[in-house]
Protein backbone atom coordinates (compact mmCIF):
# COMPACT_ATOMS: atom_id res chain seq x y z
CA UNK A 1 0.00 0.00 0.00
CA UNK A 2 0.76 3.42 -0.12
CA UNK A 3 0.04 6.90 1.49
CA UNK A 4 -1.62 9.46 -0.41
CA UNK A 5 -0.17 12.76 0.30
CA UNK A 6 -2.86 15.32 0.71
CA UNK A 7 -2.59 18.88 -0.49
CA UNK A 8 -1.48 21.15 2.18
CA UNK A 9 -3.87 23.05 4.49
CA UNK A 10 -2.43 26.53 3.40
CA UNK A 11 -2.80 26.11 -0.62
CA UNK A 12 -5.03 28.53 -1.90
CA UNK A 13 -8.03 27.56 -3.80
CA UNK A 14 -8.19 28.29 -7.17
CA UNK A 15 -10.81 31.47 -6.55
CA UNK A 16 -8.14 32.90 -4.06
CA UNK A 17 -4.96 32.30 -6.47
CA UNK A 18 -7.38 34.26 -9.19
CA UNK A 19 -7.94 36.96 -6.32
CA UNK A 20 -4.40 37.05 -5.53
CA UNK A 21 -2.87 37.61 -9.21
CA UNK A 22 -5.87 40.15 -9.68
CA UNK A 23 -4.32 42.18 -6.60
CA UNK A 24 -1.13 41.68 -7.65
CA UNK A 25 -1.89 42.86 -11.64
CA UNK A 26 -3.32 45.91 -10.17
CA UNK A 27 -0.78 46.71 -8.17
CA UNK A 28 2.21 46.30 -11.14
CA UNK A 29 -0.21 47.96 -13.01
CA UNK A 30 0.04 51.39 -10.72
CA UNK A 31 3.88 50.93 -10.58
CA UNK A 32 4.47 50.41 -14.09
CA UNK A 33 2.41 53.71 -14.65
CA UNK A 34 4.15 55.70 -11.73
CA UNK A 35 7.26 54.23 -13.18
CA UNK A 36 5.98 55.79 -16.98
CA UNK A 37 4.87 59.14 -15.89
CA UNK A 38 8.27 60.07 -14.36
CA UNK A 39 10.26 58.54 -17.77
CA UNK A 40 8.25 60.92 -19.44
CA UNK A 41 8.53 63.66 -17.26
CA UNK A 42 12.60 62.80 -17.42
CA UNK A 43 11.91 62.92 -21.20
CA UNK A 44 10.20 66.09 -21.54
CA UNK A 45 12.89 68.05 -19.36
CA UNK A 46 15.48 66.58 -21.54
CA UNK A 47 13.88 67.76 -24.56
CA UNK A 48 12.92 71.27 -23.12
CA UNK A 49 16.89 71.56 -21.75
CA UNK A 50 18.11 70.11 -25.30
CA UNK A 51 15.71 72.87 -27.28
CA UNK A 52 16.98 75.47 -25.07
CA UNK A 53 20.64 74.41 -25.30
CA UNK A 54 19.84 74.55 -29.08
CA UNK A 55 18.33 77.96 -29.21
CA UNK A 56 21.08 79.16 -26.35
CA UNK A 57 24.11 78.57 -28.75
CA UNK A 58 21.94 80.68 -31.36
CA UNK A 59 21.53 83.42 -29.20
CA UNK A 60 17.83 82.99 -28.77
CA UNK A 61 15.30 81.87 -26.61
CA UNK A 62 11.60 81.25 -26.85
CA UNK A 63 9.29 83.52 -26.78
CA UNK A 64 6.42 83.22 -23.55
CA UNK A 65 3.64 84.75 -25.39
CA UNK A 66 0.71 81.98 -26.59
CA UNK A 67 0.36 84.67 -29.15
CA UNK A 68 4.01 85.00 -30.04
CA UNK A 69 4.68 81.57 -30.35
CA UNK A 70 7.66 80.87 -33.54
CA UNK A 71 8.98 84.23 -32.18
CA UNK A 72 12.42 84.51 -30.89
CA UNK A 73 14.19 86.70 -28.58
CA UNK A 74 17.52 87.59 -26.89
CA UNK A 75 17.86 85.26 -23.46
CA UNK A 76 16.46 86.42 -20.14
CA UNK A 77 19.20 86.80 -17.41
CA UNK A 78 16.21 85.59 -14.55
CA UNK A 79 12.62 84.71 -13.88
CA UNK A 80 11.65 85.63 -10.37
CA UNK A 81 9.00 84.09 -8.75
CA UNK A 82 7.08 85.57 -5.75
CA UNK A 83 5.56 82.40 -3.94
CA UNK A 84 2.11 83.81 -2.89
CA UNK A 85 -1.32 81.89 -1.50
CA UNK A 86 -4.79 82.70 -2.17
CA UNK A 87 -5.32 84.86 0.66
CA UNK A 88 -2.35 87.28 0.26
CA UNK A 89 -3.87 89.34 -2.07
CA UNK A 90 -2.79 92.98 -0.23
CA UNK A 91 0.57 91.65 -0.02
CA UNK A 92 0.41 91.10 -3.51
CA UNK A 93 -0.65 94.62 -3.87
CA UNK A 94 2.11 96.27 -1.70
CA UNK A 95 4.62 94.95 -3.76
CA UNK A 96 2.56 96.13 -6.92
CA UNK A 97 2.52 99.29 -5.49
CA UNK A 98 6.59 99.56 -4.83
CA UNK A 99 9.10 97.24 -5.92
CA UNK A 100 7.88 95.62 -8.97
CA UNK A 101 6.62 97.34 -12.09
CA UNK A 102 3.08 97.37 -13.54
CA UNK A 103 1.66 97.23 -17.09
CA UNK A 104 4.24 98.01 -19.60
CA UNK A 105 6.48 99.00 -17.20
CA UNK A 106 6.51 95.42 -16.40
CA UNK A 107 6.54 94.44 -20.31
CA UNK A 108 9.54 96.90 -20.49
CA UNK A 109 11.36 95.36 -17.49
CA UNK A 110 11.30 91.78 -19.90
CA UNK A 111 12.36 93.23 -23.12
CA UNK A 112 14.81 95.54 -22.12
CA UNK A 113 16.64 94.09 -18.68
CA UNK A 114 16.01 90.75 -19.19
CA UNK A 115 13.76 89.90 -16.28
CA UNK A 116 10.72 88.52 -15.93
CA UNK A 117 8.40 89.13 -12.09
CA UNK A 118 5.62 87.29 -11.81
CA UNK A 119 3.64 85.86 -8.79
CA UNK A 120 3.44 82.49 -8.60
CA UNK A 121 0.26 80.35 -6.92
CA UNK A 122 -1.32 77.14 -8.20
CA UNK A 123 -5.09 75.96 -8.10
CA UNK A 124 -7.85 75.38 -5.55
CA UNK A 125 -8.65 71.84 -4.27
CA UNK A 126 -12.01 72.54 -6.35
CA UNK A 127 -11.35 74.34 -9.19
CA UNK A 128 -14.42 74.19 -10.70
CA UNK A 129 -16.50 77.05 -11.87
CA UNK A 130 -18.22 78.19 -9.40
CA UNK A 131 -15.19 78.12 -7.08
CA UNK A 132 -14.96 81.83 -5.66
CA UNK A 133 -11.41 81.46 -5.20
CA UNK A 134 -10.55 80.61 -8.81
CA UNK A 135 -12.93 83.49 -9.71
CA UNK A 136 -11.25 85.89 -7.74
CA UNK A 137 -7.82 84.44 -9.03
CA UNK A 138 -8.80 84.80 -12.56
CA UNK A 139 -10.21 88.31 -12.39
CA UNK A 140 -6.93 89.23 -10.40
CA UNK A 141 -4.86 87.81 -13.11
CA UNK A 142 -6.83 89.64 -16.23
CA UNK A 143 -5.78 92.65 -14.53
CA UNK A 144 -2.81 92.97 -13.82
CA UNK A 145 -0.95 89.65 -16.14
CA UNK A 146 1.66 89.53 -13.68
CA UNK A 147 0.94 85.99 -12.48
CA UNK A 148 2.18 82.68 -12.85
CA UNK A 149 -0.65 79.60 -12.07
CA UNK A 150 0.86 76.18 -11.42
CA UNK A 151 -0.65 72.51 -12.29
CA UNK A 152 -0.28 72.17 -8.42
CA UNK A 153 -2.69 72.21 -5.92
CA UNK A 154 -2.36 75.11 -3.51
CA UNK A 155 -0.77 74.27 0.03
CA UNK A 156 -0.89 69.89 -1.13
CA UNK A 157 2.79 68.52 0.30
CA UNK A 158 4.31 71.59 0.84
CA UNK A 159 6.18 74.46 -0.44
CA UNK A 160 9.09 72.30 -1.19
CA UNK A 161 6.99 70.88 -4.17
CA UNK A 162 5.58 74.05 -5.24
CA UNK A 163 8.75 75.29 -5.71
CA UNK A 164 10.06 72.43 -8.79
CA UNK A 165 6.66 73.09 -9.78
CA UNK A 166 7.43 76.54 -10.22
CA UNK A 167 11.07 75.80 -11.63
CA UNK A 168 9.46 73.30 -13.92
CA UNK A 169 6.73 75.74 -15.36
CA UNK A 170 8.93 78.56 -15.47
CA UNK A 171 12.37 76.53 -17.76
CA UNK A 172 9.18 75.56 -20.14
CA UNK A 173 7.97 78.85 -20.16
CA UNK A 174 11.45 81.41 -20.23
CA UNK A 175 14.95 80.44 -21.25
CA UNK A 176 17.15 82.46 -18.69
CA UNK A 177 20.56 82.26 -16.80
CA UNK A 178 18.70 82.25 -13.17
CA UNK A 179 15.64 81.37 -11.85
CA UNK A 180 14.84 83.61 -8.49
CA UNK A 181 12.31 82.63 -5.27
CA UNK A 182 11.45 84.92 -3.26
CA UNK A 183 8.87 85.15 -0.53
CA UNK A 184 5.56 87.63 -0.88
CA UNK A 185 6.51 89.79 2.44
CA UNK A 186 10.12 90.39 1.03
CA UNK A 187 11.42 93.95 -0.33
CA UNK A 188 13.66 93.55 -3.72
CA UNK A 189 15.61 95.85 -5.28
CA UNK A 190 15.50 94.79 -8.65
CA UNK A 191 18.47 96.51 -10.39
CA UNK A 192 20.75 95.27 -7.18
CA UNK A 193 19.54 92.06 -7.42
CA UNK A 194 20.48 92.30 -11.30
CA UNK A 195 23.52 93.23 -10.79
CA UNK A 196 24.68 90.79 -8.24
CA UNK A 197 23.36 88.00 -10.37
CA UNK A 198 25.29 89.50 -13.44
CA UNK A 199 28.69 89.01 -12.07
CA UNK A 200 27.77 85.31 -11.82
CA UNK A 201 26.39 84.95 -15.21
CA UNK A 202 29.13 82.98 -16.68
CA UNK A 203 29.21 80.05 -14.28
CA UNK A 204 26.87 76.99 -15.09
CA UNK A 205 26.36 75.55 -11.53
CA UNK A 206 25.48 78.83 -8.50
CA UNK A 207 23.46 78.59 -6.00
CA UNK A 208 23.19 82.47 -4.73
CA UNK A 209 21.75 83.77 -0.70
CA UNK A 210 22.52 83.97 2.18
CA UNK A 211 23.88 80.57 3.73
CA UNK A 212 23.41 79.82 6.70
CA UNK A 213 23.33 76.51 8.91
CA UNK A 214 20.23 76.02 11.47
CA UNK A 215 20.49 73.34 14.21
CA UNK A 216 18.03 70.21 13.64
CA UNK A 217 15.45 69.90 15.77
CA UNK A 218 14.64 66.31 17.30
CA UNK A 219 11.94 67.53 19.69
CA UNK A 220 8.65 66.75 18.21
CA UNK A 221 6.42 69.08 19.85
CA UNK A 222 8.47 72.12 18.19
CA UNK A 223 7.05 73.29 14.69
CA UNK A 224 10.54 73.32 13.29
CA UNK A 225 10.78 69.46 14.31
CA UNK A 226 12.75 67.29 11.64
CA UNK A 227 11.46 63.99 11.51
CA UNK A 228 14.50 62.85 9.40
CA UNK A 229 16.64 64.34 12.74
CA UNK A 230 18.34 61.29 13.10
CA UNK A 231 20.36 61.20 9.43
CA UNK A 232 22.28 64.46 10.56
CA UNK A 233 24.15 62.66 13.51
CA UNK A 234 23.30 62.79 16.87
CA UNK A 235 21.78 65.12 18.77
CA UNK A 236 22.62 69.11 18.57
CA UNK A 237 24.14 68.63 14.97
CA UNK A 238 23.44 71.34 12.08
CA UNK A 239 22.01 71.00 9.00
CA UNK A 240 24.17 71.63 5.93
CA UNK A 241 24.82 74.84 4.62
CA UNK A 242 21.93 76.23 2.48
CA UNK A 243 20.32 79.82 1.63
CA UNK A 244 17.71 81.08 3.76
CA UNK A 245 14.24 80.91 2.20
CA UNK A 246 13.94 84.75 1.87
CA UNK A 247 15.16 84.54 -1.37
CA UNK A 248 17.71 82.87 -3.09
CA UNK A 249 19.00 82.08 -7.00
CA UNK A 250 20.44 79.23 -9.36
CA UNK A 251 21.19 78.84 -12.51
CA UNK A 252 19.34 77.45 -15.48
CA UNK A 253 21.33 73.82 -15.22
CA UNK A 254 20.60 73.49 -11.23
CA UNK A 255 17.06 74.29 -12.09
CA UNK A 256 16.63 71.73 -14.94
CA UNK A 257 18.43 68.80 -12.29
CA UNK A 258 15.73 69.86 -10.08
CA UNK A 259 13.12 69.52 -12.05
CA UNK A 260 14.02 66.30 -14.12
CA UNK A 261 14.66 65.16 -11.04
CA UNK A 262 11.51 66.43 -8.15
CA UNK A 263 10.57 62.76 -8.16
CA UNK A 264 12.86 61.63 -6.38
CA UNK A 265 14.06 64.45 -4.53
CA UNK A 266 14.03 64.28 -0.88
CA UNK A 267 12.18 66.91 1.05
CA UNK A 268 12.57 67.63 4.97
CA UNK A 269 10.37 69.65 6.76
CA UNK A 270 11.68 73.13 6.23
CA UNK A 271 11.69 74.39 2.40
CA UNK A 272 15.24 75.77 2.77
CA UNK A 273 16.56 72.62 4.13
CA UNK A 274 15.09 70.35 1.18
CA UNK A 275 15.91 72.97 -1.47
CA UNK A 276 19.67 73.22 -0.10
CA UNK A 277 19.75 69.21 0.30
CA UNK A 278 18.71 69.00 -3.82
CA UNK A 279 22.11 70.55 -4.75
CA UNK A 280 24.46 69.63 -1.74
CA UNK A 281 25.98 66.77 -3.50
CA UNK A 282 26.65 68.11 -6.60
CA UNK A 283 29.46 70.10 -8.49
CA UNK A 284 27.66 73.65 -7.22
CA UNK A 285 29.22 76.90 -6.09
CA UNK A 286 27.51 78.47 -3.10
CA UNK A 287 27.73 82.15 -3.42
CA UNK A 288 26.77 83.45 0.23
CA UNK A 289 25.69 87.02 -0.61
CA UNK A 290 25.08 88.84 2.35
CA UNK A 291 23.35 92.04 0.06
CA UNK A 292 20.21 89.29 0.09
CA UNK A 293 19.21 89.57 3.59
CA UNK A 294 19.40 93.12 4.93
CA UNK A 295 17.17 94.26 7.60
CA UNK A 296 14.48 96.55 7.29
CA UNK A 297 15.51 100.53 8.28
CA UNK A 298 17.88 101.83 9.29
CA UNK A 299 20.21 98.81 8.45
CA UNK A 300 19.18 99.14 4.41
CA UNK A 301 20.01 102.52 4.53
CA UNK A 302 23.54 102.31 6.93
CA UNK A 303 24.67 99.57 4.02
CA UNK A 304 23.54 101.56 0.92
CA UNK A 305 25.57 104.37 2.64
CA UNK A 306 28.44 102.87 3.00
CA UNK A 307 28.39 101.58 -0.63
CA UNK A 308 26.61 98.13 -0.77
CA UNK A 309 22.77 98.54 -1.10
CA UNK A 310 20.52 95.85 -0.49
CA UNK A 311 19.26 93.23 -2.52
CA UNK A 312 16.83 92.18 -0.47
CA UNK A 313 15.69 93.37 2.90
CA UNK A 314 13.07 92.16 5.96
CA UNK A 315 12.56 91.49 9.30
CA UNK A 316 14.44 88.98 10.59
CA UNK A 317 12.36 88.02 13.44
CA UNK A 318 9.11 87.91 11.21
CA UNK A 319 11.25 86.05 8.56
CA UNK A 320 10.12 88.61 6.13
CA UNK A 321 8.58 92.28 6.46
CA UNK A 322 6.35 92.38 9.67
CA UNK A 323 3.03 93.51 8.65
CA UNK A 324 3.65 93.84 5.05
CA UNK A 325 0.33 94.87 3.58
CA UNK A 326 1.03 98.03 5.83
CA UNK A 327 4.67 98.42 5.95
CA UNK A 328 6.26 97.93 2.56
CA UNK A 329 5.53 101.25 1.33
CA UNK A 330 7.72 102.76 4.11
CA UNK A 331 9.96 99.97 3.63
CA UNK A 332 10.53 100.86 -0.12
CA UNK A 333 10.59 104.37 0.52
CA UNK A 334 13.72 104.23 2.81
CA UNK A 335 15.30 100.76 1.24
CA UNK A 336 14.93 101.46 -2.54
CA UNK A 337 17.79 101.94 -4.59
CA UNK A 338 17.47 103.87 -7.31
CA UNK A 339 19.87 102.38 -10.31
CA UNK A 340 20.03 102.46 -13.85
CA UNK A 341 19.81 98.94 -13.53
CA UNK A 342 16.09 98.86 -12.79
CA UNK A 343 13.24 100.56 -14.04
CA UNK A 344 11.78 103.33 -12.36
CA UNK A 345 9.36 103.26 -9.77
CA UNK A 346 6.49 101.00 -10.58
CA UNK A 347 3.57 103.51 -9.21
CA UNK A 348 5.19 107.49 -8.98
CA UNK A 349 4.73 109.49 -5.58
Amino acid sequence: SYWAVPEPPDCPSKANSGRSRAVLSQAQTREVIIALDRTISDIEMRLAAARAAQMRNQGVSPSDSAADQGNMRPRLLFVMGIMTTFDNRRRRDSIRKTWMPQGERLRMLEKDKGIVTRFVIGRSANPGPDSEVERAMDAEEKEYNDILRLNHVEGQDGLPLKIQMFLSSALSTWDADFYVKVDDDVHVNIGITRSILARHRSKPRVYIGCMKSGPVIANNESKYYEPDHWKFGTAGNNYFRHATRQLYAITRDLATYISANKHILHKYTNEDVSFGSWLIGLDVEHVDERSLCCGIPPDCEWKAQAGNPCGASFDWNCSGVCNPAERMEEVHRRCWEHREAALPQAQES
